[in-house]
């Protein structure tokens, strides 16, 4: 049996449930302020119009209610007045953006500094992180340049262990890379070392640790291998010694034979 999936299709591109979604949350919040002074006095003057003529509504009420929307409307204006002045004290700030998919929905984060401010027709703020620009409600933390470098250094130092392999696994081959990670931590500042995962800075130091009993049990076999070498070029010198004695006692008996041939031929002679 086949299933069936219907969608809804927008200028000719599908529409997801999010996408749906979201459009209609941008389209309640737009018409939910939408209502200006223009507006309200056309409601005002609706109500005029089809009021009760035995029971009219007094000019009291009506000066109340005008007076109302236009406390309101003060209240609004200074509030995004506000807003401007918060987005403006934004450029050049280290910002952390909570940004959705616009396909799935699903949240990522965006980090990196204020370019500039734009302020968009609808009275959307639009900020430029990494030549791209983000509305303002995406804003998630703003970050001083120190606190900001400091989670990321500490950051680039839990991804550089990270990388390493199981302790089982390591080998000489990883001393380089030991090394280094040892050096970015040696080279941040005691306050961003407090940014430091305890458990990445303790994983290191066991990496350190084993890598050291690595080299040692090398160099212990190095010198076991010379010790063997140094016993066997003993044992060679030695049997090189006893052949040396072995032919010098022959040619001490061959001189001797001689001299007593020499000897018997001389006493056959006399």
């Amino acid at each position: 049996m086949a299933t069936t999936y219907t969608a809804a299709v927008d200028n000719g591109k599908l529409v997801t449930d999010y996408q749906a979604k979201k459009k209609a949350e941008e389209a309640d919040k737009n018409s939910g302020s939408s209502l200006g002074y223009d507006q309200f006095l056309t409601l005002l003057c609706a109500e005029m119009q089809y009021q009760d003529p035995l029971e009219p509504t007094s000019n009291t009420e009506y000066v109340a209610q005008l007076a109302t929307f236009s406390q309101l409307e003060a209240t609004l204006s200074m509030q995004q007045t506000q807003e401007n002045e918060m987005a403006n004290a934004l450029v050049g700030k280290q910002v952390i953006l909570k940004v959705a998919d616009e396909t799935t929905g699903k949240e990522n984060y965006v980090n990196g500094k204020v370019d500039y401010i734009m302020y968009q027709e609808d009275g959307s703020v639009m900020l430029s992180v990494n030549n791209r620009l983000y509305n303002i409600d995406t804003l998630d933390t703003v970050a001083d340049e120190s606190y900001y470098e400091a989670v990321t250094t500490a950051k680039t130092f839990s991804d550089m262990v990270g990388q390493l392999p199981d302790i089982e696994n390591i080998n000489e081959s990883y001393e380089k890379a030991i090394q280094q990670i040892r050096d970015v931590y040696d080279g941040m500042t005691s306050y961003q070392q407090k940014y430091v995962d305890s458990d990445d800075l303790t994983k290191l130091e066991n990496y350190e640790k084993r890598l050291a009993e690595i080299k040692k049990a090398h160099e212990g076999e190095s010198g076991e291998k010379t010790d063997t070498d140094n016993t066997t070029d003993n044992t060679e010198n030695g049997t090189t010694d006893v052949v040396d004695k072995t032919d010098t006692d022959n040619d001490a008996n061959t001189d001797n034979n001689t001299n007593a041939d020499s000897k018997t031929e001389t006493e056959a002679n006399a």
